[in-house]
């Protein structure tokens, strides 16, 4: 138990009045011990009549798991055991780990002598985060005196890759009916380049695709039907150095590619492509040959999950030199890196280049919407000049390098975190489309 802000303001301001009757009458003492003794057993009464610290018992119900960019609450019961005078508690829930901290709430028992609250619990990276504690705070009747105890806790929970926005996004992705002949085998002409199977010529049909040698065994016409092409194989290469473990929108760069790698592989897996996942830096960190089917999804997300954030310099040279030797047959290549600026660019740019004549190569980088507002807003300082330049100079680097990367056949995504996956998606079907491969 402690005093509060008014119990400090009462005897502030009553004292020295208690005190200057003293000074003037030593016959008065009297009276200063009264006083003393009076706002004593006001504090003691305030305290005896707030909530017994023994009556109070919290539960909580934390996750099993928590996603990295999204906030799940950690539901906390607060039960009085009997008690019906009602009171305001305040509640504060210590953290450690990859949790954020979050600000005291305040809550009213109901006539029930309940209260029920949810703390959100906001992860910053992926690993762990602990529960510690949650501490209480009420203050008695009167408001001079105010009692805290702290509950421990100590619960673990695990925070992993952003399953779930993958599978909300790919959810809303395969009800779309023009997405459809994407995941089914379609048997109409001019689908696809896959051959499928032979079919009696009609009026209408294109005559290029007359099968000649077909008709003249079974004497008639017979067209040639196509599907669209299945079985790619899709590498996701994540880079995992430092530059990947700045911070985009509170979540580190890092993050923001699993997400958008495990959205595309979701979607390919369901179209019947192969899927494998490659991270690097400065040494190879994780290798998963292309595996068709969707169940595929959850060893490439425990896979991910375990790619940890480093201070390493990338290698592109080994990386992308070490990716190539182990991939045996033409694929997809979606590499996941980041850059900032030309010098440091140039390793990468000589790498993806000796890639892409191999391999179909997909460059995806994210794009911090702070540095486009930086670099278009109103100046009102000579330091906001400065900031505005500077931001402008990154940005026309980072379109020099994109630049040079299409120029050798590379596709480029280079979006800010909100729009990575939906980009990196429409530049996946539009390859299918036009069957690249």
């Amino acid at each position: 138990m402690r005093p509060i802000g008014r119990a400090a303001l009462l005897f502030g301001l009553t004292v020295p009045i208690a005190l200057a009757v003293a000074l003037i009458d030593a016959r008065l003492w009297a009276a200063w011990a009264a006083h003393v003794g009076a706002a004593l057993l006001l504090f003691l009464g305030d305290a005896a009549l707030s909530l017994p610290r023994r009556r109070v018992k919290l539960t909580a119900e934390p996750p099993d798991m928590l996603y990295i960019g999204d906030a799940d609450p950690l539901p906390l019961h607060l039960s009085t055991r009997g008690w019906r005078r009602g009171a305001s508690v305040e509640v504060l829930v210590d953290f450690e780990g990859e949790l954020e901290p979050q600000p005291i709430q305040r809550v009213t028992l109901d006539d029930a002598g309940e209260a029920r609250l949810a703390v959100p619990l906001s992860p910053r990276r992926r690993g762990s985060g602990v529960i510690e504690s949650v501490w209480l705070r009420w203050s008695g009747p009167l408001g001079l005196a105010t009692t805290s105890l702290r509950v421990p806790l100590v619960e673990t929970v695990r925070i992993v890759a952003n399953i779930r926005a993958v599978r909300a996004a790919a959810i809303r992705f395969l009800n779309d009916p023009s997405f459809l002949p994407g995941l089914k085998t379609v048997n109409a002409l001019d689908a696809g380049s896959e051959f499928d199977s032979l079919r009696e010529y009609s009026p209408g049909l294109d005559h290029r695709h007359i099968d000649w040698k077909a008709s003249a065994r079974h004497r008639k016409l017979l067209c040639r039907e196509f599907r669209a092409e299945r079985n790619h194989q899709v590498v996701l290469a994540l880079d995992t150095g430092h530059l990947m473990s700045e911070p985009l929108a509170g979540v580190p760069k890092l993050d923001h590619a699993i997400n958008a790698g495990l959205l595309l592989a979701y979607i390919s897996l369901k179209t019947g492509d192969r899927v494998g996942l490659y991270g690097f830096d400065e040494r190879v960190r994780a290798y998963a040959a292309p595996a068709a089917g969707v169940a595929a999804i959850h060893r490439l997300q425990r896979l991910s999950s375990d790619l940890d954030y480093t201070t390493c310099e990338t290698n592109f040279t080994l990386g992308l030199a070490e990716l190539s030797q182990r991939l045996t047959r033409r694929s997809l290549v979606v590499v996941l890196t980041d850059f900032a600026d030309t010098v440091s660019a140039e390793l990468m740019v000589e790498n993806l280049d000796r890639l892409a004549r191999r391999h179909l190569v997909v460059f995806v980088s994210l794009r911090d919407p702070a540095l486009d507002a930086e670099a278009q807003a109103q100046p009102r300082s000579i330091v906001d000049v400065g900031r505005s330049v500077v931001a402008g100079d990154l940005l026309r680097e980072r379109d020099i390098v994109l630049k040079r990367l299409r120029r050798q056949g590379i596709l480029c995504v280079d979006a800010p975190p909100s729009a990575v996956s939906v980009e990196l998606l429409n530049r996946y079907l539009e390859i299918r489309r036009r069957e690249l491969v």
